[in-house]
């Protein structure tokens, strides 16, 4: 596929400094090093500048004191996020991670680094038909029966249950088997579709304007549960339930990637589940990954166990397991690794949730 940045834009991205690529993070140059890029896709969804890039970042440094992260967030545009590869490139980068804004644009961001004999990681979406190195990723198919699964158990396998579908965005290569994960058990359970979106960008404003439609189409007694793919857009879902009088808790709502927001929103009962991706060890074994790349050698095989074909062959893969994250397990699960601090969660409001859930104020 070809790029759609235009031509002028992609020159000018070789005439970038390192500081326009969107920042960098250094380390000393000494102990042998290289120059390593990674490329995360917006900052909506708050776990990219929050743990993504601060895991990813410290990993590196633990690994390599002379490697050199040169960070940056496209802010969900997809010439942006070209520039930003070219850039990298431009200024010595040995090896790019990259979440891919849009997964089929951005094999021409792999063909470019192709031509530079740059190793490219796929972090967190796959890129299409594209001759990648590495893909670290969680199972996507499985996150949507963990988000499914929760919301047929919670309606107790009521017959017939009437579900709204807030999907991610179709740029995102993991959305549809988000999607089709949760429709898999939805299928067998008897659960019907009542409306389904899928959002662009995963926007939470635009799922709060899905979620608006859906209420004035079919009423507020027209639905049972709303299956939601992130967090992110559950805020705007359960905004525009409460802005139509409609109680979230009477209408049980799934999230992921375990926002501070969501998981507060789930010990006060206002979200069913979220989904804890184990950001952090997605992040350090990308990293694993990149340090021997941008030295020149190859990582271990045992990093990437598993193959997933992207159209142009199969990728050594990293998938990592995921957990559904309720009420009763925050303490043993995003707590307990680190992930959210207990001090966060049980702010203001929260205390008594808290408390209840066992986590204390």
């Amino acid at each position: 596929m070809l790029s759609r940045t235009p031509a002028v834009a992609l020159i000018a991205a070789l005439t970038l400094t390192l500081a326009a690529c969107g920042g960098s993070d250094n380390e000393s140059k000494s102990g042998g090093g290289g120059k390593i890029a990674l490329l995360l896709p917006e900052s909506k969804t708050t776990r990219y500048d929050q743990q993504d890039k601060p895991n990813f970042i410290d990993k590196v440094r633990q690994l390599c004191s002379g490697c050199e992260v040169i960070y940056s967030n496209a802010d969900q545009d997809v010439s942006k996020q070209q520039s930003q590869a070219e850039a990298a490139l431009t200024a010595g980068a040995k090896v790019l991670v990259l979440d891919a804004v849009d997964v089929k644009a951005a094999a021409a961001i792999v063909r470019r680094a192709k031509q530079s004999n740059v190793p490219v990681i796929s972090y967190g979406r796959l890129v299409a038909g594209a001759p990648l190195d590495y893909y670290v990723s969680i199972d996507p198919f499985k996150v949507g029966q963990q988000q499914a699964n929760s919301l047929v158990d919670k309606l107790g396998g009521k017959a017939g249950a009437r579900v709204i579908m807030i999907n991610g965005s179709p740029t995102d290569s993991n959305s549809a088997p988000y999607k089709n994960g949760a429709l898999s058990v939805f299928k067998k359970e008897g659960v019907k579709v009542v409306k389904s979106y899928d959002t662009p960008d995963w926007s939470p404003d635009k799922a709060q304007t899905e979620m608006d439609q859906a209420i004035s189409s079919l009423g507020k007694n027209g639905f049972d549960a709303v299956y939601v793919a992130n967090d992110g857009m559950a805020t705007g879902a359960i905004a525009a339930m409460k802005g139509a009088r409609i109680d979230p808790a009477s209408k049980p709502v799934t999230g992921q990637d375990a926002e501070l927001a969501g998981v507060q929103r789930v010990l006060a009962g206002e979200q069913l589940m979220t989904v804890y991706q184990p950001i952090r060890k997605i992040a350090e074994t990308a990293a694993e990954l990149a340090v021997p790349l941008a030295k020149g050698s190859k990582p271990s095989a045992g990093l990437t166990p598993a193959s997933v074909d992207n159209g142009a062959g199969k990728v050594p893969s990293a998938l990592l397991d995921t957990i559904a994250i309720t009420k009763d397990n925050v303490k043993s699960t995003v707590v307990k690794d680190g992930f959210l601090k207990k001090s966060d969660i049980c702010r203001g409001r929260y205390q008594d949730a808290c408390q209840s859930a066992g986590l204390g104020a």
